[in-house]
């Protein structure tokens, strides 16, 4: 049957002068479309900048609410605790809900006053914090100029290039988190949350923008993985080590 289907075309092609056979002038499919691990890795890596970021300025990586019962609030002004108001500390910024229930937010010592931020651990914190997010940036920018690379080494090298740069954003980010407990035993911090000292917030707890900072370096692990298979041809996929 083959043997017919096959003698056929040819006296096809013979009659008609034309090639029926796959044309060597079009690209292969893998070229021409773009990969779906590569879109995927750039979807992510695009969502974790904007994660990052977000968790970056928030206010609430240490909070503290209001005290409600008379009998603890009369307790901590016995032992000279500041618990009128609810506040909140970020790496940057940090916020008070007055007794007239107005919630304001203030950078430490204002802005362009790095060397005012309460705690040196808060300051080393704030420059591997930013400098970790703005790599992933970065390596983010290059994984979309990657979709619109044809296949190649210059697109592997891109996508190597980004790895590499996610996963020093990995250990960057994850040194800032771990460095930020240290500044828990400033004066400033005590003046709010009671005998608080290094990792241990006394009377406040962790807030939302430090677990979704967390969250958002866990997530980044991943992202050297996809970048190894982010490649539109996967025959010899990025010599990218994996952290697995």
């Amino acid at each position: 049957m083959h043997s017919l289907l096959g003698r056929e075309r040819k006296e096809e092609e013979a009659r008609f002068g034309i090639d029926l056979g796959p044309s060597t002038g079009f690209l292969p499919r893998g070229a021409t479309m773009f990969s779906c691990v590569g879109c995927f890795w750039v979807l992510l890596s695009s969502a974790l900048v904007a994660v990052c970021s977000f968790s970056f300025i928030s206010p609430a990586w240490i909070v503290k609410d209001q005290l409600r019962n008379s009998h603890q609030h009369q307790q901590h002004q016995h032992h000279g605790v500041n618990s009128k108001d609810s506040v909140s500390f970020g790496l940057l910024w940090h916020c008070s809900e007055s007794l007239d229930h107005m919630y304001r937010c203030y950078t430490f010592g204002g802005l362009g006053k790095f060397a005012e931020i309460p705690s040196s651990s808060w300051q080393t914190s704030a420059v591997l914090c930013s400098g970790g997010c703005a790599l992933l940036a970065v390596s983010s920018l290059l994984a979309i100029i990657t979709i619109f690379l044809p296949s190649g080494g210059c697109e592997r090298r891109i996508c190597t290039l980004a790895g590499y740069m996610q996963m020093a954003a990995v250990f960057i980010m994850a040194a800032g988190l771990l460095v930020y407990p240290f500044g828990l035993n400033s004066s400033l911090v005590r003046s709010f949350c009671g005998d608080s000292d290094i990792y241990c917030a006394g009377d406040c707890q962790i807030g939302w923008g430090y677990m979704l900072a967390i969250v958002g370096v866990m997530l980044t692990v991943f992202l050297p993985f996809f970048a190894k298979y982010a490649p539109k041809e996967q025959l010899s996929p990025t010599p990218l080590p994996t952290l697995l």
